[in-house]
């Protein structure tokens, strides 16, 4: 059976079963009646050493089924009535069983990761249920009386289709957490108000235009997340007194209203970076709390000179404006240098309105170091030379909507290809990543549908991922010094390469019938591989305008032959063919 019975008589003693990772594709019966069936220990243990008394066996109260192949839940789970937490995660489930409803000394489920279409309404009959887990899934509504889970702390539905939230949401009244990141709400429920304990509301991507006043009642409110919608203007949130973040990025946000400032006295963390906001009012000083300040890709042109004034303020991120009044190298010295160069201005200009400085370059980064200058005009994506283990967020927050033609990654310490370099897909035709620690390439890669030439040349690959058929427009790659043994089949199926560098691998053969079949093919370099033969059919690839095979161990072409160039070699190699 895949449920070893040492775990069985582990979990009658604690109570516990983990039995995540393995495979399973049904939960055996005998799970289920762990604490009805008489145990297979009590049919040959007659002893009675305190270990073995089987009978005095736990309830079963935590029942981990995470990470395996399950389509269904049986039924049966209502034959553990003490269970407080079940976390079915990534699995394949599309639907869940009636009798949940029945676990009534149920506290956490956690059905995250599946393919649920919909919720059972027994599970609104759970009366201790405090977390519930059900991100990650296909849900196009929630049940409407779902604000019977009056126990319910935690509650993440995010990364579903939901288009509405339930009017009974209100009811809801212990809720601390609420995630309603990543689907497709238009408007949130001004009721969401009556939530008088929520600390944390996620509604990052979503498609939210305005945020009703009624939630500037939520008295609890410590962290609001309203990244990536449609919003025109900051919330007006009077009687948030405990708010501490508001992440508002990635909108449409032209205007920082003055009096919607003065009501977030707690605030320590305001993002509104990649918005259009055009100008920043001497307002924003009664944020004496602030910490951190990303203003980082809008249309500011001029900053108060009191913003050096914030005590607290550590972080402040400017890079992506065309500020006039700051001067290039200052702002790439870092935050405490700007606010002392803002203080320094405030007693320059005594009490009376500053007048507009002469206009300079357009301003650059300060934190990353990323020469937006290089992203706007020459397309170019840089951070070489670094010797980084990882791209730094910042790196691509900076490109923005900018289209990015080339991404310089050479020379660092990089071990994987960096995740986010599929969010450049769209444009984005040469990549190097010559010089790291990469051993395999990720599949983020191979979307990259528009890549004409990559560049992995000085890595640890041994080999390429077939995905990588989908890169239809690929004329270049270079591969030399890595440590492949074989030549990557799936360069035999990218009908547009011209030149393939292999050089210096121990690359032991190839398979000219294939190479043909590259019709545009122009330079093949081989050198420093472990060829002991050259079959003489690659002589039937007559596109070939540079063969190089120099330092391999094979006696024939020898190198009197190779001497004389590709069109001699393959001539030769033409000539053996039987």
């Amino acid at each position: 059976p895949p449920v070893p019975q040492g775990l069985l008589r582990l979990a009658r003693r604690s109570g516990q079963l983990n039995l995540a990772g393995r495979g399973l594709t049904h939960v055996p019966e005998h799970v289920w009646r762990i604490n009805l069936d008489t145990p297979e220990e009590a049919q040959q243990n007659l002893s009675f050493g305190a270990a073995d008394r089987w009978w005095e066996q736990t309830d079963l109260t935590k029942l981990i089924l995470a990470s395996n192949k399950l389509q269904s839940l049986s039924e049966d789970v209502q034959l553990l009535p003490a269970l407080t937490m079940l976390d079915v995660h990534d699995n394949q489930l599309t639907s869940l069983p009636s009798a949940l409803g029945q676990l009534e000394n149920l506290q956490k489920l956690d059905v995250s990761h599946n393919k649920l279409r919909s919720l059972p309404e027994e599970l609104l009959q759970l009366p201790r249920l405090r977390s519930l887990l059900v991100q990650h899934n296909e849900l196009s509504q929630l049940p409407e009386g779902l604000g019977q889970l009056l126990s319910l702390e935690e509650l993440d539905v995010s990364n579903n289709q939901l288009t509405a939230i339930p009017t009974s949401f209100a009811l809801l009244v212990n809720l601390v957490r609420l995630n309603l990141a990543c689907n497709q709400l238009k408007e949130l429920p001004a009721d969401l108000s009556a939530m008088k304990s929520l600390r944390q509301l996620d509604c990052t991507k979503n498609y939210l235009e305005t945020v009703p006043p009624k939630l500037a009642t939520m008295a609890s409110l410590e962290q609001l997340y309203l990244r990536k919608n449609k919003l025109r203007s900051l919330p007006e949130l009077p009687s948030c007194k405990l708010l501490k973040e508001l992440h508002a990025g990635e909108n449409q946000i032209e205007i920082l209203n003055a009096e919607n400032l003065k009501q977030l006295s707690s605030l320590c963390v305001l993002e509104l970076r990649d918005n259009k906001i055009k100008a920043v009012p001497e307002e924003i000083t009664v944020l004496q709390k602030l910490e951190r300040l990303d203003l980082a890709n809008n249309d500011i042109s001029r900053l108060p000179y009191t913003l050096g004034n914030l005590p607290q303020l550590k972080f402040l991120a400017l890079e992506g404006n065309p500020l006039r009044t700051i001067r290039r190298d200052l702002l790439q010295k870092g935050t405490q240098e700007l606010l002392k160069y803002l203080r320094s201005k405030i007693q320059d200009d005594g009490p009376g309105p500053s007048e507009e400085p002469p206009v300079t370059a357009m301003t650059l980064p300060s934190q990353s170091k990323v020469n937006i200058h290089a992203i706007t005009t020459l397309k170019l994506l840089e951070y070489s030379d670094k010797q980084a283990a990882e791209i730094p967020e910042a790196v691509f927050d900076a490109v923005g909507a900018n289209p990015v033609a080339t991404v310089n990654f050479s020379k660092n310490q990089l071990r994987e290809i960096p995740p986010r370099l599929v969010e450049l897909k769209d444009s984005v035709c040469d990549v190097s990543l010559g010089f790291n620690k990469i051993s395999s390439i990720s599949s983020e890669l191979c979307l990259l549908h528009k890549l004409t030439h990559l560049d992995l040349r000085n890595n640890f690959l041994t080999a390429l991922p077939e995905e990588m058929e989908a890169l239809k427009r690929l004329h270049t790659i270079n591969l030399a010094y890595n440590r492949f043994k074989a030549f990557p089949s799936v360069l035999y199926h990218l009908p547009a390469l011209e030149n393939i560098l292999l050089s210096n691998n121990q690359v032991g053969s190839i398979d000219p019938v294939q190479l043909k079949g590259l019709d545009k093919l122009g330079t093949l370099d081989l050198q420093n591989n472990d060829l002991l033969h050259v079959p003489p059919e690659l002589g039937n690839c007559e596109n070939l305008r540079s063969l190089l095979l120099e330092g391999n161990p094979f006696r024939t072409p020898r190198a009197a032959v190779l001497a004389k160039g590709t069109a001699a070699v393959l001539e030769y190699l033409r000539s053996r063919i039987p």
